[in-house]
């Protein structure tokens, strides 16, 4: 009987402790889910730290980018207009020279004969023509007293005529001999820099258009560079050349200089095959900068926006339908914004959907949500440019 007793004591020791340990667990399990589910709540109401800048209005140049070839602006090849031989160069390679400067000169010995006897028979048919004149005088004098009649004159005047067209084409036939002999001495036709120069004193040259040049003379300032303009820019182009603030900027490959030039020209057609025109614009080139045959980067500036809303392209955030922006409102909260991309160069934007002035958040968008508050960490006035 008192094992019984002392049995049920146990089992009823034993109930009382599992009850315990049941309501204590499950008081542990609630105190552990209350926290978890206050900082779910806790999360909506933090703080994020950004970086904002100003949407500003201000005028956008609209700039093109191409790239293009380096050309001389006047470019000529120097061949002989005769058969001869050199028999001095008066320059040397990578000189410059002036119009008018002589290059080389030619065997003219055959040129000079041949004008020494064109001016003989000149000065031989000279000699006839006057002593036909002389004549003509004569028999004048004689009809006039009745020793002669009037066909004699006449004959004589025939006779004047004759060896006045004798003398005339032995005068065309002297200015045929010294343009001969003036081309043995070769000339510049333009100023430049002279490039290789293939003869030598003792070269035979020949007034063929297929030799090789003599040597060949380029105009290095001003430069044109030739770059390809799309077809949807023609008309941007063609109101640029109208204006005088319209400028392009040249830049080598090695971006080590820029060069500021101005549109000069365009092509009047389009070809088909790439949907562009050529164009041409001048530059400068004092410093021998630019050299003929190279490749150029090219910016031109065919519009400006006037009071366009500029802000820096890392704030637009690129969706799968749209582009978009957070600004941050009066309340300090972030909004999210659609915006379209009218043009966009460098690190700047043209944009419309937002207002001048606004704060638009450049750093830190990644961690926002419409609606969540932020904390700026600077303010710039100005988009970054």
């Amino acid at each position: 009987m008192n094992q019984l007793k002392i049995l049920t004591i146990v089992t009823m020791i034993a109930a009382v402790a599992g009850g315990a340990y049941y309501f204590s667990g499950t008081s542990s399990i609630v105190k552990a889910d209350a926290p978890a589910a206050k900082a779910a709540d806790g999360s909506q109401n933090r703080i994020i730290s950004v970086t904002t800048v100003r949407a500003q209005a201000k005028d956008y140049s609209v700039k093109l980018n191409a790239n293009g070839i380096v050309s001389s602006v006047n470019s000529v090849d120097i061949r002989s207009q005769v058969s001869s031989t050199v028999t001095k160069v008066h320059i040397k390679e990578g000189q410059f020279v002036k119009a008018g400067d002589v290059l080389f000169s030619l065997d003219s010995r055959p040129d000079e004969v041949n004008l020494a006897k064109a001016q003989a028979q000149l000065n031989k048919d000279l000699a006839t023509l006057a002593d036909n004149q002389r004549q003509l005088v004569r028999n004048k004098e004689l009809v006039a007293k009745k020793f002669l009649s009037q066909s004699a004159v006449d004959a004589s005047q025939t006779l004047v005529d004759t060896q006045q067209a004798v003398v005339d084409s032995d005068r065309a036939a002297v200015s045929a001999a010294k343009v001969a002999l003036s081309y043995n001495r070769i000339i510049a036709p333009t100023a430049g820099r002279t490039g290789i120069i293939n003869v030598y004193p003792g070269s035979l040259v020949q007034p063929a258009a297929t030799a090789t040049p003599l040597v060949t003379i380029t105009q290095m300032d001003p430069v044109t560079i030739t770059f390809p303009l799309p077809q949807r820019n023609l008309h941007d182009a063609l109101e640029s050349m109208q204006r005088s603030d319209s400028f392009v900027i040249a830049t080598l490959p090695d971006n080590s200089q820029q060069f500021k030039g101005k549109l000069q020209f365009i092509d009047n057609a389009v070809d088909a095959a790439t949907g562009t025109v050529k164009v041409k614009a001048v530059f400068e080139n004092k410093q021998m900068k630019l050299w003929p045959g190279a490749y150029a980067n090219l910016e031109l500036s065919v519009q400006t926006l006037k009071n366009a809303v500029v802000i820096p392209q890392d704030a637009i955030i690129v969706g799968a339908k749209a582009k978009s922006v957070y600004v941050i409102g009066p309340d300090g909260k972030a909004q999210s914004k659609t915006v379209i991309v009218t043009q966009s160069a460098g690190t700047d934007a043209v944009v419309t959907g937002i207002e001048a002035g606004s704060k638009v958040v450049l750093d830190g968008k990644q961690n926002l949500l419409p609606g969540v508050s932020v904390k700026e960490r600077n303010v710039n006035t100005a988009s970054a440019s």
